[in-house]
Parts: C-alpha cells; structure tokens; sequence
C-alpha cells in the first residue's frame, strides 16, 4: 500500500508530459523527438535528490563530529577492563619449540628482542619526552586534565634492565635455549583507566597473597589444569616488584602521551617438566578488573608450553 501511495504521489505531481512518457506511452527504443526536455528534466531531478542526500549524510557526519572530543573518548562508562597481553605472542596462545633446534625458538627470541628494544635506555633520554618515576610502586602520576592546555606529557621511564634474565641483554635466547623461557607481560592501554589494586585477598589464590601490595596490580601465573599442578616448578616475576605499579597510570592518549612506556613484568618459567604440553593461565587482580569467559584476554590469558628436549 506504500508503494501505491508513493507512485501516486510522484504522478499527481509530475508534469502531464511525465506521466504521459512513462505511464502511456511505456519506454520506447527511440523516443519522440519531443521527449528531449524530458531527459533534462528526469536527470536534474535526479541531480537535485542525490545532492540533496550527500548533503544530509554530510551534515550528520559533522554534527557527530562536533560532539567528539579529539582526547579522550566522549563515553567510558561501558569501557571493559584492559586486556593482559603477552609477547611472544601467536594466534593458538601456544609455545612449542626444541631446545637443541635453534630454528624452532628463533622467531619468539626475535619477537621478544624487537619488542623489548623499545624499552632500550638509549631511546628514553630526551628529557623533555621522559622523566624518572619512583623505583617502587607509588601514587598515580597525574599529569592535568585530558586537553591540550599543558600540551604534551612525559612518560615515565621503563628500563629494560628491569626484567632481569629476560630483559635479553646478557642471554640473546630469552632462557629459551637453556629450557626456561621468558614471557614478558604488560596491561593494554585505555585512556584516563586508573587501575585499582585489590582492597581484599577475597578474590585473591592464597598462593598469590605474598605479591599483594599497596600502589600494585599483582600479576600471579599457576597451572590451568589440576593435573599439570607438580609440572611448572618455579615461576619468577622481573620488573617493579613483580607487577604493574600505579605511577605510570593514568594513559593521556596518543596526542597527549606519544612516548608512553607500559610497565612490563617479565615471567620465566625455570623448570617445566618436557616433552608435554602444559597449560598456563595469568592473571592481573585489582578491584575494577574483572574477567569475561568470552574474552581469554581480557584481565588474563591462557598459554600453551612445550618444550621438547629432542
């Protein structure tokens, strides 16, 4: 019944020779010579209904982009907590390699190398970029308000020698080729996010208490299956006491905070039983994380190792 009524519309006000071109006389092959101005008509019509539409699209576009604000997001009270990422890191989450085969290992030792160069002393001297943060865990670093009006904020310096046998400076391997492999882990970015560390152990393994803290958002890894429990040995933890401290939070942006280093914590297994698949899980604990079973990445990660000793 729409339909009708729109034909009905557009007849009753197209022009009588309109309606007698398209309604009477069909569409021929070769039009009456009279038809001309009627081409004309049909093509400015036409002209003037899309222009029309470009316009509106292009009106919209710029009444929603007058709403945005070019630093931080116009709505974060739906943000997810951030997401617990690792490197090396590969689509299946899974750590295979042979330790007497060095082209088995070579592209997660080449990941990790490019990745931690980043954090290479050498790249975080210009003062008016970086500046020193407390050595311990302390008090989030504000920097103003998400605008430009104090301009471009320096980021906290992150060295690499911080992770310890992992950082890659005195073993090229990662402990890799020893059988004790390094994963070093760091928390994503997410604009004016204020990680807040957990108020209780509640929620908290008793095994990972010890790394509970004032200013720190603990990272503790175990096994993820009950069965590999007396097969990961010991995990050590590199970096500002084993987790991610306060004081390189909050994140201004990439306009505001272009240099931005990530904490990092390095985590090296030191004694996997071999020749077996074993699987690990990794957790951040802080009262605004929180977890998703749709979501492997969010606030924690599964990982598959196996290190084969032929």
């Amino acid at each position: 019944m729409f339909k009708t009524m729109v034909v009905k519309f557009f007849m009753d006000a197209a022009s009588p020779a309109l309606r007698n071109f398209f309604f009477i006389r069909g569409c021929p092959t070769d039009p009456p010579p009279s038809s001309g101005p009627v081409y004309v008509k049909i093509t400015l019509f036409y002209v003037v209904f899309f222009g029309c539409l470009a316009g509106v699209f292009v009106g919209t576009i710029q009444v929603m982009l007058l709403t945005l604000n070019d630093f931080k997001p116009t709505w974060q009270d739906r943000v997810a907590p951030p997401g617990l990422s690792h490197t090396p890191k590969l689509d299946k989450a899974e750590v295979s390699y042979s330790i007497k085969g060095i082209e088995t290992y070579l592209p997660f030792t080449k990941t990790l190398r490019e990745f931690v160069s980043q954090y290479d002393d050498s790249k975080q001297l210009d003062a008016s970029k970086y500046e020193n943060c407390p050595a311990e865990p302390a008090d989030y670093k504000e920097r103003g308000q998400l605008d430009d009006n104090a301009g471009v904020r320096k980021a906290c310096r992150f060295s690499r020698t911080l992770l310890g046998p992992c950082s890659g400076l005195e073993d090229e391997t990662f402990g890799f080729k020893e059988g004790k492999p390094c994963v070093i882990v760091k928390l994503n970015r997410i604009v004016n996010f204020r990680p807040r560390p957990p108020s209780s152990n509640d929620s908290i393994p008793e095994e990972a208490w010890p790394k509970v803290q004032p200013n720190l958002i603990p990272l503790f890894c175990t096994n993820k299956r009950e069965e590999d429990a007396d097969k990961i040995g010991e995990i050590k933890y590199y970096g500002i006491n084993g987790g991610f401290p306060l004081q390189y939070y909050p994140y201004y942006g990439k306009r505001l905070h272009p240099h931005y280093l990530q904490p990092l914590v390095a985590v090296q297994f030191t004694n996997l039983t071999q020749n077996m698949e074993l699987r690990i899980e990794c957790k951040v604990f802080g009262d605004n994380i929180d977890y998703n079973e749709k979501d492997r990445y969010q606030g924690r990660f599964d990982l598959k190792i196996q290190i084969n000793s032929v």
